[in-house]
């Protein structure tokens, strides 16, 4: 007798950042065939630097893209927290080859573009849908129905709320509560080498000062790209933008007191960005029937991990592999499933990273590191 086929569910993926392009990729991967509805109508290259830690280049790994991001990135030797003023290094994680030996993949600094166009391209554009701001969804038993902005729709067996920290997704599941604002702000820009004397320059640091912080590395193996991220309180600013100019003097008056070195890399930034950092509490549920949420759009987390994409990457496989061979009307068990595996390493994540010292002293760091999204056990 020939083996039953089992009817794959139809997938809608809502959002097409490193979260929902990763899902795309794992699902295709396992022979899934999805759909991706983003609001933006394009893709536009994003002025921020990401850091791809060993748990993260596992699930890449598993894609294939391991090669390329390592010919697109930089694999630093090493990692160094220093204090504020007086540069005194507190903590040394060894990066390079006995990072790599260590955890079996790189860990590497890349442009978040460089990254995003890796992950685009195992996906075939034509399932790729710009201009899909998602307005409304509404549930029938063995399908939900998306509505669009732009008056279209579209019906799918499963749903994967993959839209950020301001997932409409979410607010469809669970009401519209605001993520909470902590008070700081995040600058950041990403700038050729060339316009600062790299010779005395960390590949990769963190400046630990009382209340604020900078990390800096290297986006390019030329080291010719760098980028930085300065942490500060700024209580009253409260606009939410990857994209808002900030005010280069406001953030140089900020870190007035730290460490000339660190002070040379803010200082040769042609310009910067600047955003709120927001965040929300662990999550008791993240989904309802066939619809389900990853990435920021349910364990949103600040960025002192480097685990926010990571996290999402991380979801996205281990999503795939709870769908694989189940038919679709065992949909809601894979996910059910799929949350089981994830809420107690995510809301770990979440907690840690709100605390802020992160490799500020030794740490352990194999909970994160060694975590293989492709072979961990499920629940």
């Amino acid at each position: 007798m020939a083996a039953r086929t089992i009817a794959k569910p139809s997938i809608a993926i809502i959002g097409a950042g490193i979260g929902g392009l990763a899902a795309a990729a794992s699902l295709i991967r396992l022979g899934f065939k999805v759909e991706l509805y983003e609001q933006a109508t394009q893709f536009a290259p994003i002025g921020a630097g990401i850091q791809l830690t060993a748990n993260a280049m596992k699930a890449f790994r598993g894609l294939g893209l391991v090669d390329v991001l390592r010919g697109n990135g930089f694999v630093p030797a090493a990692f160094h927290s220093r204090e504020w003023d007086t540069a005194k290094v507190t903590n040394v994680l060894i990066m390079g080859q006995s990072l790599e030996q260590r955890y079996g993949v790189p860990d590497l600094m890349i442009h978040r573009a460089r990254l995003h166009a890796a992950l685009a391209a195992l996906t075939p554009s034509a399932c790729i849908h710009f201009g899909k701001k998602l307005v409304a969804i509404e549930q029938h038993g063995s399908h939900a129905t998306l509505a669009f902005a732009d008056g279209t729709g579209v019906e799918a067996q499963l749903v994967i709320g993959a839209d950020g920290i301001h997932s409409a997704v979410r607010e469809t599941l669970f009401g519209s509560g605001q993520p909470r604002f902590t008070g700081r702000v995040a600058y950041r820009a990403t700038y050729p080498a060339a316009r600062i004397d790299d010779a005395a320059i960390d590949e990769r640091a963190k400046w630990w000062g009382p209340d604020r912080h900078v990390v800096h590395y290297f986006t390019t193996a030329g080291r010719n790209e760098i980028y930085f991220i300065a942490v500060t309180p700024e209580p009253k600013f409260q606009v939410e933008s990857w994209s808002m100019r900030g005010d280069k003097d406001m953030l140089l008056a900020a870190f007035a007191g730290f460490h000339p070195r660190v002070r040379a890399v803010l200082a040769a930034a042609p310009e910067v960005r600047k955003w709120a950092l927001v965040e929300r509490d662990p999550m008791p549920s993240w989904g309802q029937d066939r619809i389900v949420l990853l990435g920021d759009a349910c364990h949103p987390m600040m960025p002192y991990m480097a685990q926010g994409a990571a996290s999402a990457v991380e979801d996205a496989v281990v999503l795939a592999r709870c769908l694989a061979g189940v038919a679709g009307d065992n949909i809601s068990a894979a996910l059910a499933r799929y949350a089981a595996s994830r809420k107690q390493r995510t809301a770990r994540m979440q907690l840690t990273s709100r605390e802020n010292n992160w490799l500020r002293q030794k740490t352990d760091t194999d909970w994160v590191y060694e975590y293989d999204a492709w072979n961990v056990q499920l629940d």
